[in-house]
């Protein structure tokens, strides 16, 4: 039973049949988020740096090739898909053509410098693009006219690219969310042009028909989760140190399997990074002789990585509008961090004076949160949260003071952040 007016579903399976959205209704969000997430593009290194700053690895590099050799072998081995040979070859070419012009264009007329400092070519990710529109080229081929897990497979594979360019610092979270962006338009486009020219020659299987497909069936999902977070509270870590955290990010996967329409069991595994402020001066901590030479303070951002698992909750307002909520609880982990002050010393070289060090943190959270789900495809949909959380925490720090003796102090303190964010979801019907 739905909520909402017959009307209201009517208009929306209208829009979303048209030609124009289906070419861009993934791509264009991609592109514009891309765009509107650049200025926090460090909130989201900071998460690489905190978990992985080592990490260097170069299957990427081959990865993004996945699902277009996947494709080309399926047609070799006689399994039959979408197009003939040729019809299938020029649409890809005519993919490749404007993924390759679109993103080298970018490349060399915005300079944005990668996040190794190796080059001055970063905006947007040639590997992502290029996994998408291979991704895209498997899905149009195989996904829509055999099974949508052969599109579940490309686009994972795809998404691993993205993740992996991040994790290898190759790339900002923009550049891969344009570039992911730019590839499914790019083979949107192309097989459109290829449809315009070649009609209905060449076309050897039709797409599955999910038209009439039953949304009654349970919500199961898995998703990939990010959004921005907010922290308003302060906290003292000493009598001297009280800090604030500015907005930052959180990213993780999130996923649900539901016994019906309205309830299910289901969990998360999340990190979260911001970055930490002082809120009052630190005179007192800092030796006099330098007080008056502190350029700046320095400190890692906070971060939280947390698993939680506890019940989902859906109730369907039309046949492709869910609204969802879910209480769940779980465990974190805080890592280690030091807040050092950064002064000149006489011969104006930059020095760095260890404030204080606050040891590695365990603990309980809570969570719950709201959300609005839009199911576009058989296969997929997209959800916009918001999510609160609870984080009780004891911190250990040690002080070092002017006579330069650690000093040890113990704080409890209970942490609440909100996020918000969309996510991208494979149902699992």
């Amino acid at each position: 039973m739905t909520v909402l007016p017959n009307r209201f579903q009517q208009v929306t399976d209208k829009i979303i049949t048209s030609k124009a959205f289906q070419i861009t209704y993934i791509g264009v969000p991609l592109v514009v988020s891309g765009l509107i997430i650049k200025s926090e593009d460090d909130h989201f290194h900071n998460l690489r740096n905190s978990y992985i700053p080592k990490f260097r690895n170069h299957y990427d590099d081959y990865l993004q090739y996945v699902p277009a050799v996947t494709m080309i072998a399926m047609k070799t081995a006689g399994v039959e898909g979408r197009n003939s040979w040729g019809r299938m070859l020029a649409s890809d070419a005519f993919s490749a053509v404007l993924m390759g012009v679109t993103v080298n264009a970018l490349k060399y007329s915005t300079h944005v410098k990668r996040p190794d400092g190796s080059k001055n070519n970063s905006f947007p990710s040639g590997h992502t693009a290029m996994a998408f529109m291979t991704a895209t080229m498997l899905h149009k081929e195989y996904g829509l006219t055999r099974s949508p897990w052969y599109s579940v497979g490309a686009y994972s594979i795809a998404t691993a690219t993205a993740v992996s360019r991040m994790m290898n610092n190759k790339h900002w979270l923009s550049d891969v969310t344009v570039g992911a962006g730019i590839g499914i338009l790019s083979t949107e486009l192309g097989y459109f042009l290829a449809d315009l020219i070649f009609k209905e020659k060449g076309i050897t299987r039709s797409y599955l028909d999910f038209d009439n497909d039953n949304f009654d069936r349970n919500p199961s999902f898995l998703s990939l989760y990010m959004g921005f977070s907010l922290m308003p509270t302060r906290f003292r870590l000493t009598p001297e140190i009280k800090m604030k955290a500015s907005p930052g990010s959180t990213t993780g996967f999130e996923g649900a399997w539901f016994m019906n329409r309205y309830l299910g069991i289901g969990g998360r595994l999340i990190v979260t990074s911001m970055p930490l402020s002082l809120t009052e001066p630190l005179s007192q901590s800092i030796p006099i002789e330098i007080v008056k030479r502190v350029q700046s303070l320095q400190s890692d951002p906070l971060d939280i990585a947390s698993l939680h698992i506890g019940p989902y909750f859906s109730y369907p307002l039309t046949d492709r509008f869910h609204v969802g909520s879910k209480l769940l609880i779980g465990g974190n982990i805080i890592p280690s961090n030091t807040i050092s002050a950064l002064y000149l010393d006489n011969s104006g070289e930059v020095k760095e004076y260890k404030l204080s060090s606050v040891k590695t943190n365990f603990g309980i959270s809570y969570g719950t949160g709201a959300s609005l789900t839009y199911v576009i495809k058989h296969n997929l949909s997209v959800k916009v949260f918001l999510d609160y959380n609870c984080f009780p925490f004891r911190f250990v720090t040690f002080l070092t003071n002017r006579e330069e003796e650690s000093v040890r102090y113990e704080k409890h303190k209970t942490l609440n952040s909100t996020t918000l964010g969309a996510s991208v979801n494979v149902m699992l019907w």
